[in-house]
């Protein structure tokens, strides 16, 4: 909330008790979404009445808006690839600030900052085929000299090819869960929150072409 002047024409003096005399008016800045969040406006607040506050909370929750938070950037599978029933795939993804993190931002209303700090926790892929593979990381690259091993934190072995599927293909989606640290106005907690992304594969029998 922050104290402002406004003319005498101005729409808050035709509210009832509203008098420059008796009170003054803030101007109340838009943060949060959905019910209980408070939106851009002016308020009149009668002397001696407390100038409301915005929660700490809140301001948390409009940094992590500002970080434009995304699913994961699947580098692999490759939606042009091909895959092999019963030899193992490799996923993984590419880290940025936007799609893995360490990614801060702060938000600031009525003299109060809040600065959060979010982190991708897992990694749930949704492999198409029934089965979801949980990665705390974001996967190993595959290497040609690792020849047909699994990966060592992140895989899967289809055991059925994707002929059946829509397009001859499986829809994978890869879902992150961000876990978020804040602290500002003499508070802190967490929040969480995911973003999702795909991509899809095509498995077939004979010689793998792309891990």
């Amino acid at each position: 909330m922050i104290k402002t002047d406004v003319p005498p024409e101005h729409p808050i003096w035709d509210e009832p008790g509203a008098d420059p005399k008796k009170g003054s008016v803030y101007f109340r800045a838009c943060v949060g979404e959905g019910a209980g969040a408070d939106f851009d406006g002016f308020v009149f607040v009668a002397d001696g009445d407390p100038v409301p506050t915005v929660a700490p909370v809140v301001l948390a929750q409009r940094a992590v808006d500002r970080m434009a938070l995304r699913g994961p950037q699947i580098a692999s599978p490759k939606p042009d690839g091909k895959y092999v029933v019963g030899m193992p795939m490799w996923m993984w993804t590419t880290p940025s600030a936007t799609t893995y993190g360490p990614n801060t931002a702060t938000a600031s209303a009525g003299g109060v900052t809040v600065t959060a700090t979010a982190r991708v926790s897992k990694i749930v892929w949704d492999m198409g085929d029934g089965s979801r593979v949980t990665c705390t990381g974001p996967g190993t690259p595959y290497q040609a000299s690792y020849g047909r091993q699994d990966s060592p934190t992140c895989g899967h072995l289809y055991k059925a090819t994707s002929g059946s599927q829509a397009d001859g293909k499986y829809t994978i989606t890869a879902t992150a869960t961000w876990d978020i640290e804040w602290a500002g106005g003499g508070e802190s907690g967490t929040l969480t929150t995911t973003r999702s992304s795909q991509t899809t594969a095509t498995v077939g029998e004979g010689q793998a072409v792309n891990r």
